[in-house]
């Protein structure tokens, strides 16, 4: 019998090409399943093969418990302490003792049996070695053979019995795939399932089109040029960012390539796709022009504040620069991370011509000061009291007309303007009365309600926003688990 398991340890080990080891495992646990079977199941088994000779022992085994733990089922699975220090004096709960006792043969093993816990075996192993082997390969584009397309998503054969997925919301617009296809997809995902390894994969992901580049464009994978970011509509047009490190490179010509040829070629596999190749630029406001192209921008004004951009063009271009159904300018945020509000020249001046009319009235109320001043101030860039107030004064006195006294002046008045605003506010604050919903909270005091919209927490809705750690520091009489407690509560509308 030796022989014949280390045959078919062999035979199996390089048919399914997995370690021998496993098989060994595979092997012993189904001949543990089939003397277990022998005995009805009332005795627990472990098999031990001789990797070298293919001898096996089996052993009946017995988990060492306390002498008053109930046993409810297989009783001959376990023995009591009382009993197990007579065959080992040192052994413990929890331990494992050990009876050899007579094997059964292998060639008398149920077939169905030993073939079913060896396949099994078999089948974790492969699919753990699938996972191993692919793993490394997240982020690479690879090609599969369309097996057959299942509700939409496409299933390929990658070949040594491996399998892709591309779902169908991965796929790109009016994709259709036949049985056979040849199929490029960037690899996504590789996860274990209980039913076999899943290699999910994606053709319009952003990530897609930029390794597409990497292949396409050999300077890119020399490290010549850079992808700095990306941006697809997928099927329609994209917008791909590239830097040169090398000056005397030109990016977008070598990633447009002689006629056109190597971004053809992408735009070739991802289904027709327009590409528009544009320069990165350190700085934010000309990454953006760039990102903008076609269109030409006219004026750009900067809200670091909000992180966004108002960007003028031409009347007559607004059309192309907001592209169709906001395609351009939604591509150009994407690419550049700036929230970008597309306008004609004459809504920006209009705009404009409305915030500064804000400012002046702010400044001629607060600062006390006629409309010619205020108009001086915001022509000069000053939009807040703070700027006013705490910009060094030697800025100010780059100013015509003003000089040491008037910028004094009018710092002091900016100064006094906002202490008031401050106390108007916390004046407030402090008279603030709880809303309702936060009144009737289950948990709510009236005493807890009060000091919380003293502190700014009015409504149920600002309490469920605050941490526990924040809750207490308001509320210092308040427990950690009375706290947390009170905010799911005041958080429970959110989950309705």
């Amino acid at each position: 019998m030796s022989k014949e398991v280390l045959a078919v340890v062999e035979i199996m080990a390089n048919e399914k090409g997995v370690d021998k080891e496993i098989i060994f495992e595979a092997v012993e646990a189904a001949l543990a399943t089939a003397t277990r079977k022998s005995y009805d199941d009332e005795i627990d088994v472990r098999v031990e093969i001789d990797r070298k000779t293919g001898d096996y022992k089996t052993f009946k085994r017995m988990e060492v418990i306390e002498d008053d733990v109930a046993i409810e089922e297989h009783p001959e699975w376990y023995i009591r302490m009382m009993d197990a220090v007579d065959i080992d004096p040192h052994a413990e709960p929890g331990q494992y003792l050990e009876e050899e006792i007579e094997s059964i043969e292998f060639g008398r093993i149920g077939a169905q049996t030993a073939k079913q816990v060896i396949l099994q075996k078999i089948r974790e192993a492969e699919r753990k070695k699938i996972v191993e082997d692919y793993s490394n390969r997240v982020g690479e584009i690879m090609t599969g053979q369309v097996k057959r397309v299942d509700k939409g998503d496409v299933i390929l054969d990658m070949g040594d019995n491996v399998d892709a997925v591309i779902p169908r919301n991965a796929l790109i617009n009016r994709e259709n795939f036949r049985m056979g296809d040849r199929v490029r997809a960037y690899l996504k995902d590789v996860t274990y399932k209980p039913k076999g390894a899943l290699l999910t994969m994606c053709r319009n992901c952003k990530e897609m089109l930029i390794e597409l580049f990497k292949i396409e464009v050999p300077e890119i994978g020399d490290d010549l040029i850079d992808v700095m970011s990306a941006a697809r509509d997928p099927g329609f047009r994209a917008k791909v960012a590239v830097r040169a490190n090398d000056p005397r490179l030109d990016p977008i010509g070598a990633c447009v390539g002689i006629r056109g040829s190597r971004v053809q070629a992408i735009t070739n596999e991802l289904n027709g796709e327009r590409i528009d190749i544009v320069l990165w630029d350190a700085n934010d406001a000309q990454f953006v022009i760039n990102a903008m192209a076609p269109a030409e921008v006219k004026s750009i004004l900067v809200d670091e504040d909000k992180h966004s951009m108002d960007i003028a063009v031409e009347d007559e271009k607004l059309s192309q620069a907001i592209g169709k159904n906001g395609q351009n300018v939604r591509l150009a945020s994407e690419l550049t991370g700036w929230e970008l509000n597309v306008m004609s020249e004459s809504e920006m001046a209009e705009k404009h011509q409305q915030e500064n009319a804000g400012i002046i009235e702010t400044f001629m109320t607060a600062l006390d000061i006629d409309q010619d001043l205020a108009e001086v101030l915001a022509e000069e860039g000053f939009t807040t009291l703070e700027e006013v107030a705490y910009v060094p004064a030697s800025e100010m006195l780059e100013i015509d007309g003003f000089d040491e006294d008037i910028v004094e002046e009018l710092k002091s008045r900016a100064k006094d303007a906002l202490l008031t605003q401050a106390l108007v506010a916390e004046e407030q604050v402090e008279n603030a009365e709880p809303a309702e919903d936060l009144k009737n909270l289950e948990g709510m005091t009236e005493a807890w309600a009060t000091k919380l919209a003293q502190n700014g927490i009015i409504t149920q809705e600002d309490l469920a926003e605050l941490g526990t750690d924040e809750l207490q520091e308001i509320l210092e009489d308040i427990d950690e688990k009375t706290a947390g407690e009170l905010i799911l509560k005041a958080r429970a509308p959110w989950f309705e």
